[in-house]
């Protein structure tokens, strides 16, 4: 089976994390999520990937430059400008030639789906696309899609109004598609599969179905979801272990062979800690993952937050609910907090605190 994985897009939402990585190269819990998801497709029985690139497709060559990951076969389609995520669909198909039923996914969708049990179902109702579901608290920032008994959808409405929502099952991002799907696609247009392609094949009254789960999913794409995602998955909610190489020190505390932790330090599941990190003297570390290379130093507080390879967090220092970018600095005595962002190679100052902020290197707190 093969499949397209649409990571053309800017992540201008995770900023400036995503000024030179795609947000789909970002780690989670020490492993870029791509070749997380890769991973995960290969357990479903997908041996080739089409990569659908936009955005620094560059990046997405050098990280896979034998291109394989785990047994899956990489291509990649470039698109000369924003094609939507139709457009998109088709243009990698038509580089890559598939001609049979094949699944696509997003590249911000971290899941534990059931990929085999979506495509037997979509196989037994006959349909020409199925969609993945999941049920979410509030709907009204998604795509709703209502379905009846057997699947079948009933409509699409976008964004509803809160408390308007026909149903709390929201579009997941994975579709099984048959290639007469892409024929409904026009060639070299900027379409959108969600608001166009899909609700012109109701109206045609096309086989088009939807599968709900109750699978792990996360759109990884706001520093919020960001965070949640490494905790969610140190936590074990994508499996274990977190990250492959590392081992329980104690129970929800997963750690390298080469990371250290001072006598007097204290870290507090759930926590990754990964290769050659440091965690000095009086430091605490709870409810957070540290990249490898990193250190905290002592009497520094990390809760709640992802401190990423090579960042060095200062003595006396916090960081909470926050996320510190690679080779980042965040110095003695100071204050990362509430959702910000201290991009790569950045540096907060000694002293200095920043609630709700980003950070890029060219414009370090000082």
């Amino acid at each position: 089976m093969r499949a397209v994985v649409l990571v053309g897009g800017e992540g201008t939402r995770l900023r400036p994390l995503t000024n030179t990585v795609p947000k789909s190269l970002l780690p989670i819990a020490g492993q870029p999520f791509l070749e997380r998801q890769l991973s995960w497709l290969a357990g479903h029985g997908v041996t080739e990937a089409v990569l659908s690139l936009g955005y620094l497709p560059d990046a997405f060559r050098a990280h896979f430059s034998d291109d394989e990951f785990d047994g899956v076969h990489l291509r990649y389609a470039v698109e000369p400008y924003p094609l939507g995520t139709a457009g998109g669909i088709r243009f990698a198909a038509d580089s890559a030639g598939i001609d049979e039923r094949f699944v696509v996914c997003n590249g911000d969708v971290l899941t534990t789906l059931d990929l085999d049990a979506l495509v037997r179902f979509h196989d037994v109702h006959g349909a020409d696309a199925t969609i993945h579901l999941t049920r979410v608290e509030d709907p009204s920032a998604f795509g709703v899609v209502p379905t009846r008994d057997d699947g079948s959808v009933i409509a699409f409405v976008e964004k509803p109004p809160p408390g308007t929502a026909p149903s709390d099952w929201i579009n997941a991002g994975t579709y099984v598609l048959e290639p007469s799907v892409l024929q409904r696609i026009p060639p070299d247009l900027t379409v959108s599969i969600e608001r166009e392609t899909f609700p012109k094949m109701l109206d045609d009254r096309a086989g088009l179905f939807a599968l709900g789960t109750d699978d792990y999913w996360l759109d990884i794409g706001t520093p919020d979801k960001y965070l949640q995602a490494h905790i969610d998955t140190i936590a074990g909610r994508v499996g274990l272990p977190p990250l492959a190489g590392t081992a329980e020190l104690t129970p929800g505390v997963w750690a390298a062979p080469d990371a250290h932790v001072a006598a007097k330090a204290t870290v507090r599941a759930p926590a990754l800690l990964g290769g050659h990190t440091v965690i000095e003297d009086g430091a605490c570390v709870e409810n957070a993952c540290i990249g490898r290379g990193g250190v905290v130093g002592a009497k520094a507080v990390v809760h709640d937050a992802v401190v990423l390879d090579g960042a060095h967090v200062g003595a006396r220092a916090r960081v909470e609910r926050s996320i510190v970018g690679v080779d980042a600095t965040v110095g003695d005595g100071a204050g990362v907090l509430d959702c910000s962002i201290v991009g790569p190679g950045a540096n907060v100052d000694a002293g200095t605190s920043i609630t709700a902020t980003r950070v890029d290197a060219a414009s370090a707190v000082r």
